[in-house]
C-alpha cells in the first residue's frame, strides 16, 4: 500500500477513490473518522488520506487523480438567456437543465 494523496474533506475523498476504481485501481480512503478529534491532533493530520493497494500503480493513480482533480468545465448558455459558469448542469434562473453535446 501507498499513500497517494490528502482530500480536503471526507466527500471529495470519496469522489477521488471511486475514480480510481473505476480506472481498476484499488484505493482506499484512510483517516475517514479523524474529524471528529479535529482540534484535539492538528488538522492537517486529520485530514482524510488516500491510498493505493499496489505500487506498481502508482504513476497511473496520479495520472488519474490529477484527470480527476482538474475536470474541465463547461460554460452554456440556457434558452432563458442566462450564462451558466462552471460544473452547474441546470440553469439557476429558470430550473432547465443542460442541453446535451451533440454526438
Amino acid at each position: 500500500m501507498r499513500r497517494l494523496a490528502q482530500a480536503p474533506n471526507l466527500a471529495i475523498a470519496t469522489l477521488w477513490v471511486h475514480a480510481l476504481r473505476e480506472e481498476g485501481i484499488g484505493a482506499s480512503v484512510q483517516r475517514e473518522f479523524l474529524g471528529a478529534v479535529m482540534g484535539q491532533l492538528p488538522p492537517d493530520q486529520c485530514l482524510p488520506e488516500i491510498w493505493i493497494d499496489d505500487d506498481g500503480q502508482l504513476e497511473r493513480a496520479q495520472q488519474v487523480l490529477h484527470a480527476a482533480q482538474h475536470r474541465p468545465q463547461r460554460d452554456w448558455h440556457c434558452a432563458c438567456g442566462e450564462r451558466i459558469e462552471g460544473g452547474f448542469e441546470q440553469c439557476w434562473h429558470c430550473g432547465r437543465m443542460m442541453p446535451a453535446l451533440p454526438s
